[in-house]
């Protein structure tokens, strides 16, 4: 783990790239700008959802209400992601001591379908369908650690696992709260599609993309398209 770490490219050097690579600084403070904006007034008009979410959570099971990891933004910066908790308090503690649960949470990508899950609240099922589980991170995108649109953020050791000699793309922009990837199959597509998605977007960003895609968001909300 810590050699993927150290392997990560300075920030200076992925936040130069970012301006010479994909947009001039006008594009970026205009889309920085746009994340600012709808953040802050997104989170004053889901206030009451976040609130109700957050008591359901904590009645279905005991447990926090928020769940939060480290994964990696703009130029290999670390920052805990927030989300409503969907898995029961002591999840890693099941999939440790399971040996066949763990042997199929590898096999398939380290990640388990939802329905053979057992990590995974009643609660937390609907929440996945419904994307309500990823509200909170509207905090993120307002104190600059994500943007609207952008590829997912992962975790430190995913990075070059999934992006091999290509990671330099993934860093050079912050993750997004909903991506080219969440419209075009989200959960559905596997990693190599998704990595594949995840790179036309960061190789063709622009600010006209970036609205697309949260015009497509909604509907592949509705429909639940790949959402588990």
């Amino acid at each position: 783990m810590t050699d993927l770490i150290r392997s990560l490219p300075l920030n200076a050097e992925v936040e130069r790239s970012a301006r010479t690579s994909f947009a001039t600084r006008l594009q970026l403070t205009a889309k920085r700008t746009l994340d600012l904006f709808v953040a802050l007034v997104g989170l004053i008009l889901v206030f009451p959802v976040l609130v109700l979410v957050g008591v359901l959570v904590r009645l279905d099971s005991p447990g926090p209400a928020l769940f939060r990891q480290t994964r990696v933004g703009a130029g290999g910066r670390r920052f805990r992601i927030a989300k409503f908790r969907t898995m029961v308090d002591n999840a890693e503690t099941l999939l440790a001591e399971d040996p066949a649960l763990r042997k199929l949470h590898q096999s398939n990508s380290f990640k388990l379908p939802v329905d053979v899950d057992p990590r995974v609240t009643r609660l937390g099922r609907f929440l996945r369908a419904t994307s309500l589980d990823e509200l909170p991170q509207l905090w993120n995108v307002l104190v600059g650690d994500m943007s609207l649109v952008g590829a997912r953020p992962i975790e430190p050791a995913q990075v070059p696992r999934l992006y091999g000699e290509h990671q330099d793309y993934y860093l050079a922009m912050r993750p997004g709260l909903t991506g080219y990837w969440q419209v075009n199959g989200r959960s559905a597509v596997g990693d190599d599609d998704r990595v594949e998605l995840d790179l036309h977007y960061l190789q063709h960003w622009s600010l006209w993309l970036d609205l697309r895609v949260m015009f497509k968001t909604l509907p592949a909300v509705l429909a639940r398209r790949g959402a588990h």
